[in-house]
């Protein structure tokens, strides 16, 4: 999970969860790099939606397990994540780190339409 996907409940009333649920019957290991939570932490000082999206993203990403990276940046922590071949999906909506995932042979979850997820193959 990324920060945009965190931030899609608040942002592009997702319920990436639900959405998630629907997509895959099995329960599924979601995983967000510490990186994440950082500049979900740094969004949330400031103000407007954006900090509110950030604050709502933060503590939906206490369902997810935190997992270390060697990245501070948090792009880069999930690409380095997806190179590493231990897991399956890219939860963004960002389109460059779309691609860069893509480009590591991942699939990407993201929002198609209105308020739905849906599985890009690279």
């Amino acid at each position: 999970m990324d920060t945009n996907a965190l931030m899609m409940p608040v942002e592009l009333d997702v319920r990436v969860f639900d959405e998630l649920d629907r997509l895959f019957a099995a329960d599924v290991d979601l995983v967000v790099p510490t990186a994440v939570l950082d500049e979900l932490s740094k969004l949330s000082e400031g103000a407007g939606k954006e900090a509110v999206a950030a604050s709502v993203g933060a503590d939906l990403a206490t369902r997810c397990r935190a997992v270390e990276t060697n990245e501070s940046y948090a792009d880069d922590a999930i690409v380095e994540l997806a190179e590493t071949g231990e897991y399956d999906y890219v939860v963004t909506n960002d389109k460059p780190l779309r691609d860069r995932v893509l480009d590591c042979g991942l699939p990407v979850v993201g929002v198609r339409g209105h308020a739905t997820l849906a599985v890009t193959e690279p």
